[in-house]
């Protein structure tokens, strides 16, 4: 199961893949990753951005597409994801699984923590 704890709430999501998106803070472009999760962790394996933003370059291998580029993730699994917040995004991190999105809180002081667990309690 996909775990989630944002501002104050833990969401849990019966799903082994999902996306992530946001927006860049400066460039303002759209970035998404596609994730597997499983006992081994979270692992992102591809990412799909409308172009490069201050900090994050297009990286090498990386392949032209309509409105974009995309890339393989190269990334072990992660037992624990931290997404923090600049606070000069126009909106939060959005996780999308098993047909369903959902728009994560956004606080600078509060980020946003994903695992995979049996149980996200």
């Amino acid at each position: 199961m996909l775990c989630v704890a944002a501002a104050g709430a833990i969401l849990a999501l019966a799903a082994d893949r999902f996306t992530l998106e946001w927006t860049h803070s400066v460039t303002r472009t759209q970035w998404e990753e596609s994730w597997v999760a499983g006992p081994e962790g979270l692992h992102p394996v591809e990412a799909r951005i409308a172009g490069p933003g201050a900090g994050m370059e297009i990286p090498d291998g990386a392949w032209r597409v309509p409105g974009g580029w995309r890339y393989r993730v190269q990334v072990p699994p992660q037992k624990l994801v931290v997404l923090a917040s600049s606070g000069a995004t126009p909106s939060g991190w959005r996780v999308c699984a098993a047909g369903q999105c959902h728009d994560l809180a956004l606080a600078a002081d509060a980020p946003v923590r994903m695992w995979w667990g049996a149980r996200c309690a």
